[in-house]
């Protein structure tokens, strides 16, 4: 049996070390060890390969002078413009107040959790040394990765400014004295707003997950409930304060747009049905931070992972998180930039797109319809989502830290624990989403209206707990695809990729299927409505689709709470294993790492499929504004039109060369991982015998610096392809007097990406 770290020492020791060609074999190195061994030797090699000690991320200017700050100061600044957005709020009407105080609340709620969390006891001196350097590591990242995100998100404001000042205003907006100036200034601060509020909502939620884990790993050394209970509430603190700060962020732009322009005050003025349009950039601005989030920290967690993998546990045959691999805390650190982090990104992404869609949708249905009052129609997504927070904080709170006195706690399985816990959020958000839709979908010209949308948003509930049933059949260990794969294992690693891959593309089909249904389901209800226009065709179909994506994401902050859990759980038993805690602490964190597994992989399957029905309504709302800013009628994408087939190829195309170069960037960032671990096993011989410690902030340095450059290229093909192609296919239209050629190629390339 290995001797603690403590017994170890983890210093220099001349016995029991092995031999350069002992290294060589066990580690399986092409790197020439006699041009390394030198240290001058070492940092020449370092310089030329660009690691160095002075990349590893530092506390930027912002980060700096946010330190430096009372907090007293800090929290009378947050009460004032707490009581700032509720005066706005409370001059705008009575709804919009309501979302706003509780949203505060819920993010009240979620400070109780992170304190409540922070109160438990962090175990070890042990555990404690390998927690700091996970914590420094992901905050060092984080604050690197964010400054570079800002950069970028500053140079995209100068651009949207620069359009929109050459792009019309709609006839409304004219009329209500919207100069292009005026619409640029609104748009780009939208943009850099909602880019802020993703930003701040994810770096929040990643600041609780690495103080979580090893609170979590000493729970583990008591029970397995407690510690599952203390990962839940950490992943709960990241899920209220995303779905908050989401809707928070724009209710606020849209009460503060309302006052200032003080819509409805004359006819003249500008109308609420409008005030939408004019949120736009709130949605690109979180879109474009959950792009290169997830790129990022996806690059970063994957390029660790494969990196400490394939040298430490395939060449050195070590455990995973053995203390003996150099790269094993980058690995621990990508759990959170990579999984907490980045997936919160994309939730917040996924559900400001959708509330701003629908809005926009439900104004334009007003005014088509010719509705005396569209506000309920308009506030509906803010309300829903506003009770995703109260139902999503009851799931959490019926979690005990006991088990069932009726249950044998040894053979309690947590997955199962989680889903009670969502199944109370399901159950009391049927009634809440019911209660909602009869009081601001109830329209006095169709009074049946609100039990059609009612339907249209169970369609959606069905749908997400759908998708979590058939990610958790396809990635639990306990049903049939998992020991699949793992039979394919016994007869080599080519089957097992065969085996993985081709279950992975079966794993498609069921969930494409959901959506199918419930689009159409969603469209057909809707236009059964009956809501018609002025001429009597019935126009509600798209507002139902919207409908049954609010109630697919109903329940989200639980959902990113599960997802959450995942890395706090697998960070847990790295802290576990590195620190050398009782096998039957590692056996508890084993197994809610197992679990965590399957619940990343549900949220990830959740948030493919609300973006999948989202990307409807985008597409809609797209064909909307396109017609409101060119008054010309945009209702259909023709495919027949060569051009317009043309963007769809290059759409396709597109997704496919991004693909390439995500998959790349891992792999150059991995294999620089994996020569620094070769280098530093050939270079300490006395790791392998715990006579020397590991340098793991090279190896976090290394995949850090790695990880913010090669997420640039694929996230400027993302931002920058529609609008190159948009552009080239206008203008080609305004030779060949095709109008609106360049939106529909974009739309063509939109539907087939």
């Amino acid at each position: 049996m290995p001797s603690t770290p403590s017994q170890r020492g983890l210093t220099h020791s001349s016995s029991g070390e092995l031999s350069s060609s002992e290294v060589r074999a066990r580690v399986g190195s092409t790197v020439d060890m006699d041009s390394v061994r030198d240290p001058e030797d070492l940092e020449s090699y370092e310089a030329k390969k660009g690691y160095t000690t002075s990349s590893y991320p530092q506390k930027n200017v912002v980060g700096r002078i946010m330190a430096s700050v009372d907090p007293k100061i800090l929290m009378i600044t947050g009460v004032a413009l707490a009581v700032g957005a509720l005066i706005l709020g409370f001059h705008t009407n009575l709804t919009i107040f309501t979302v706003l105080l509780t949203c505060m609340v819920m993010l009240l709620f979620a400070v109780y959790l992170a304190q409540w969390v922070l109160a438990k006891d962090e175990g070890t001196p042990d555990m404690t040394e390998v927690s700091d350097a996970i914590r420094d590591g992901a905050e060092g990242f984080f604050r690197t990765q964010y400054g570079t995100i800002s950069k970028l998100a500053i140079f995209l404001s100068v651009i949207i400014y620069v359009i929109y000042m050459f792009r019309p205003a709609t006839p409304e907006q004219e009329a209500a004295g919207i100069t292009r100036s005026t619409l640029a200034g609104i748009t780009t601060f939208s943009f850099l707003f909602g880019a802020l509020c993703s930003g701040l909502s994810g770096y929040i939620g990643m600041w609780v997950s690495v103080r979580a884990n090893i609170r979590v790993a000493g729970g583990a050394r008591r029970t397995a409930r407690e510690a599952l209970q203390i990962a839940l509430r950490a992943g709960g603190f990241s899920g209220m304060m995303v779905v908050s700060m989401t809707v928070l962020g724009v209710s606020v732009l849209f009460t503060a747009i309302y006052v200032f322009f003080e819509v409805g005050v004359s006819d003249s003025g500008l109308h609420v049905d409008d005030v939408p349009l004019l949120l736009v950039g709130y949605g690109f601005g979180a879109s474009f931070v959950a792009l290169f989030a997830q790129l990022g920290g996806g690059i970063y967690t994957k390029a660790a992972d494969v990196g400490a993998d394939l040298v430490g546990k395939v060449e050195a045959g070590i455990p995973e998180d053995d203390p003996r691999n150099p790269a094993v805390i980058a690995d621990l650190v990508g759990d959170n930039v990579g999984d907490c982090s980045a997936r919160g990104a994309d939730l917040f992404e996924s559900i400001g797109a959708e509330i701003i869609s629908a809005m926009i949708l439900g104004g334009s249905l007003a005014k088509k319809a010719k509705l005396d009052d569209s506000i309920g129609l308009i506030m509906f997504p803010l309300v829903v989502h506003t009770l995703d927070l109260i139902v999503s904080a009851a799931g959490i709170m019926s979690i005990k830290g006991t088990a069932s006195p009726a249950r044998n706690q040894q053979q309690e399985d947590p997955y199962e624990v989680l889903k009670s816990g969502y199944q109370v959020s399901v159950g009391m958000s049927v009634i809440t989403f019911g209660v909602a839709c009869h009081t601001l979908l109830n329209v006095e010209s169709v009074p049946g209206a609100w039990m059609y949308f009612y339907g249209c948003g169970l369609v959606g509930m069905a749908t997400a707990y759908a998708f979590v049933w058939i990610t958790q059949y396809y990635t639990d260990y306990k049903y049939k695809p998992v020991r699949i794969v793992a039979e394919a294992s016994t007869t080599g690693h080519g089957t097992n990729i065969i085996a993985g891959v081709a279950l992975g593309m079966e794993s498609t089909a069921m969930p494409v299927v959901c959506i199918s249904i419930a689009v159409c389901s969603a469209y057909w209800m809707g236009q059964n409505s009956g809501i018609e226009d002025a001429n009597g065709v019935p126009i509600g179909g798209l507002f139902g689709t919207a409908v049954a994506t609010m109630g697919m994401l109903s329940t989200a902050a639980y959902v990113l709470t599960m997802d959450v859990f995942g890395p706090i759980a697998d960070n847990a038993g790295g802290i576990v294993e590195m620190s050398s805690q009782p096998e039957n602490v590692r056996e508890i964190t084993d197994l809610l790492d197992a679990v965590g597994n399957t619940t990343k992989a549900t949220t990830k399957g959740y948030a493919i499929g609300s973006a999948a029905l989202a990307s409807f309504l985008l597409f809609s709302a797209y064909m909307d504004e396109v017609s409101s800013f060119t008054g010309i009628p945009f209702k259909e994408v023709d495919i027949a039109i060569p051009e317009v087939w043309i963007g769809g190829l290059i759409g396709s195309m597109l997704v496919f060369l991004f693909s390439s170069l995500a998959c790349s960037a891992v792999g150059r960032s991995a294999q620089a991982v994996v020569s620094e671990v070769r280098l530093q096993f050939l270079q300490r011989p006395g790791i392998m015998t715990y006579h020397e410690k590991p340098d793991y902030g090279r190896c976090v340095s290394i995949v850090a610096a790695s990880a913010l450059k090669e997420m640039v290229k694929p996230g400027m093909l993302a931002v920058f392809g529609p609008i190159v192609v948009g552009s080239l296919f206008k203008y080609i239209g305004l030779y060949t007097g095709q109008t609106l050629l360049g939106a529909k190629v974009v739309a063509g390339m939109l539907v087939f990406a």
